[in-house]
């Protein structure tokens, strides 16, 4: 899908809403009028009046009681040819503000009439970077505190030597709080003529800070803006990097481009690409017009120039795409909370349950350990899982910053990766059959000794059961972690401790209840063989790894996952026969056993690397079901023809190591009630596999707010309606019902 597939995805306001917002806009101007009016009454009338006072002994000054302003040059003396920067400076009492060049909803920009000496000529007026001012329901774009004006004067060159002249700015200005008042002042400034001109510290210093308001142009350089529409909005693109979280609005130049009311919404990067949506105003842009604005990210403005485009055909993914609800709408406490309850239900997914069952079997084996001990491997577990969420974070974000389009579940699309998992289960799992066991060279070293070691072996089954974690999608998570990658850093992280902390709950709160601890079965023979049995489900989710394996490499890539099984499967035999053996035959049985392991998963990850996906491989999620032909293969191209066509589709974004996607298909999708719904109605079934990385699936997840699978999309035939988002984890009468109500929705215009 090329960038920028959704743009057509937003939905057309009514023209009930135009008309209502049309008439909200001109209330608002009326009320402003009415009271900028009232604010000239000898009711409120300020003791200043209309016209500044002009300073005593300094013409260049002028003051109110709201605003003190200012005409000055970066020279007092200036020579034939010069081209002079003047500032027009206005210090704002707190809370009071003044107008852009665009003033939005309401409001009056401020003014300069220069009168210059003959010959001279004056330039365009330079505005510094506006920010919002929200009035009620009125949105506004000004300044507060101190702003400059900034404009160029070419002096003539044949401008006489030895003179004395004035420049002259006549300023007005609307200046509000409560109240509004127009303002105005006269300000003179006398420069001299000679052969070289001569800077004026003070002023010179001034107008550098003014410079640095200014917006710049747009990267400096180092990225171009782009901008498209179509009949809703505008759409700005610029490079992820160069937004980085951080709040990002666009102000036009020109009044009535956008709607200075409504919310700019920052979609989610794609192919490297932010992309901010702004509703088109009274007077909208129109294809192949110049557009000309500042785009403000964060305390930063970047002058935009450009050609507006239409946005091509091909980009249209699916026209109502329910991407008008922003995921930043979420809010930051609600996506915490989301993390969190995620994170318990991460608890119960096959690939962590066994983990947290290891873990609190240790609590049973362990009777003699104190309350402090037991808290301090709940908090140990805890420290182990929320690092390893940081790291994850981190993780993220470095490759994202680098232009990876990745998601939740992205180290799972290295094969190498999924064989050292599958590893590292398949070596967890021979210990807890007995086949060897840490610890024993640890007897009688001392309690102290054992009491560390056991609190770093709490921390790294923390750290187990997060990236065993990864490949499951709990309820709740897609919303937080979808939000979070769409903010800053430090959200991205917040978020990720949450769903951390979730994780880690339920045995951190176990470790610190003594009342929950003996709720648990009293200790016996029993737990050897509990011990034992939790073997399996490692067991389990290796060969479940060696299955994902062979769907992103193919037989061979299964030849060499096995291999590495084997020689880990001998270095632990190894090291188990040696702990029963003298002291010796032990540090040489441990020596041996590290380098067969070593050198085993070494050799497997390096032959695994030199491996090319076959072309079976290439949809390998997608051989399950094949012969039944009842869903086709996702590509973009695909599904516009059918988009075109003017049929219903549904779209089943999943990967062969997402366990929640596997579970959903067998026990929804793959049924025959949900089979034959489909056909009854004339649903198109397509399927986008995630196995293996693929730039055009991650594109539409993050269209969608996702940062990761699964994803359920149900689009009606008619594409002015939106696309119905299914929920993580599917039943039969779910996915029945939504496309039943599908049948209901109304048919395109022919």
């Amino acid at each position: 899908m090329p960038p920028f597939a959704f743009l057509a995805t937003f939905k057309s306001p009514c023209r009930e809403r135009r008309r209502s917002t049309r008439a909200a806009r001109l209330l608002a101007l009326l009320l402003t009028w009415l009271v900028t009016l009232t604010g000239l009454t000898p009711a409120h009338a300020q003791a200043s009046g209309p016209q500044a006072v002009a300073d005593a002994t300094d013409a260049s000054r002028a003051h109110t009681e709201q605003v003190a302003v200012r005409l000055l040059a970066d020279s007092r003396v200036v020579q034939p040819g010069q081209a002079l920067t003047v500032g027009i400076q206005q210090d704002l009492a707190a809370h009071w503000h003044t107008y852009w060049r665009n003033p939005g909803d309401s409001g009056m920009a401020t003014s300069v009439a220069w009168q210059l000496p003959s010959g001279w000529q004056a330039g365009d007026l330079q505005w510094p970077t506006p920010q919002r001012i929200a009035v009620g329901p009125v949105t506004n774009h000004g300044h507060e505190g101190r702003v400059t004006l900034l404009a160029r004067l070419q002096v003539p060159p044949d401008q006489a030597l030895g003179q004395r002249i004035e420049l002259q700015a006549q300023v007005n200005w609307l200046v509000c709080k409560e109240v509004c008042i127009p303002q105005q002042a006269t300000l003179r400034l006398p420069l001299d003529v000679a052969a070289r001109s001569v800077p004026d510290t003070d002023a010179t210093a001034a107008l550098a800070q003014a410079r640095r308001a200014l917006p710049r142009p747009a990267g400096d350089g180092s990225w171009v803006a782009r901008a498209w529409r179509d009949e809703q909005a505008l759409f700005i693109g610029l490079p992820a990097h160069a937004s980085q979280g951080r709040e990002t609005h666009f102000f036009a130049n020109t009044w009535g481009v956008s709607q200075h009311d409504a919310q700019q919404v920052r979609l989610s990067p794609s192919a490297g690409l932010s992309v901010l949506r702004v509703p088109h105003g009274e007077s909208p842009v129109s294809e192949g017009a110049p557009l000309a604005g500042v785009l403000r990210i964060g305390d930063e403005g970047h002058e935009i120039q450009v050609t507006v485009q239409a946005a091509p055909p091909e980009w249209r993914t699916a026209a109502g795409a329910g991407i008008d609800i922003d995921i930043d709408l979420l809010g930051l406490g609600a996506a915490l909370g989301l993390a969190f309850v995620g994170g318990l239900i991460l608890n119960l997914m096959p690939c962590v349950f066994p983990v947290l069952s290891i873990k609190a079997l240790s609590l049973l084996q362990h009777p003699e350990r104190s309350t402090w001990q037991r808290a301090a491997h709940g908090g140990a577990y805890t420290a182990g899982v929320v690092l390893s969420f940081v790291a994850l974070a981190a993780a993220l974000l470095a490759l994202q910053a680098s232009g990876h389009e990745i998601g939740w579940g992205f180290q799972f699309q290295s094969p190498v990766f999924v064989l050292l998992l599958a590893s590292l289960l398949f070596g967890v799992g021979l210990n807890l059959a007995g086949v060897f066991s840490f610890g024993h060279s640890l007897t009688g070293v001392g309690d102290q000794l054992a009491t560390r070691d056991g609190l770093a072996g709490s921390f790294f089954t923390g750290v187990l059961a997060t990236v065993v974690a990864t490949p499951c999608t709990a309820p709740f998570m897609a919303s937080a972690v979808g939000y979070a990658l769409t903010q800053p850093p430090v959200v991205v992280v917040g978020v990720f401790t949450s769903l951390g902390l979730g994780l880690a709950a339920p045995y951190l709160l176990l470790s610190l209840w003594p009342a929950l601890q003996r709720a648990l079965p009293r200790p016996g023979a029993w737990m050897e063989r509990f011990k034992q049995a939790l073997a399996f489900p490692m067991f389990a989710a290796a060969t479940w790894l060696i299955w994902v394996l062979a769907q992103q490499g193919g037989p061979n890539a299964v030849a060499i996952g096995l291999g590495g099984m084997l020689l880990i499967g001998l270095a632990a035999w190894i090291h188990g026969s040696a702990q029963v053996a003298s002291l010796r035959w032990q540090k040489r049985g441990a020596w041996l056993a590290s380098t067969v392991l070593l050198s085993g998963t070494g050799a497997a990850a390096w032959a695994l690397q030199q491996l090319d996906a076959p072309a079976s491989a290439a949809t390998p999620v997608n051989a399950q079901v094949g012969a039944q032909a009842t869903w086709q293969p996702f590509t973009q191209a695909r599904f516009d023809a059918l988009r075109a066509e003017g049929k219903p589709v549904f779209v089943n974004f999943t990967a062969a190591w997402c366990i929640t996607c596997l579970v959903n298909e067998r026990v929804a999708l793959n049924q025959d009630s949900v089979q034959q719904a489909l056909r009854a109605h004339g649903v198109t079934y397509l399927k986008g596999d995630w196995t293996n990385q693929n730039p055009e699936i991650t594109r539409v997840l993050a269209q969608f707010g996702r940062s990761g699978v699964p994803l359920y999309l149900l689009f009606p035939a008619n594409p002015s309606l939106p696309a119905v988002v299914l929920p993580q984890v599917l039943t039969p009468e779910t996915v029945r019902l939504a496309i039943a109500e599908l049948a209901r929705a109304p048919s395109p215009r022919p």
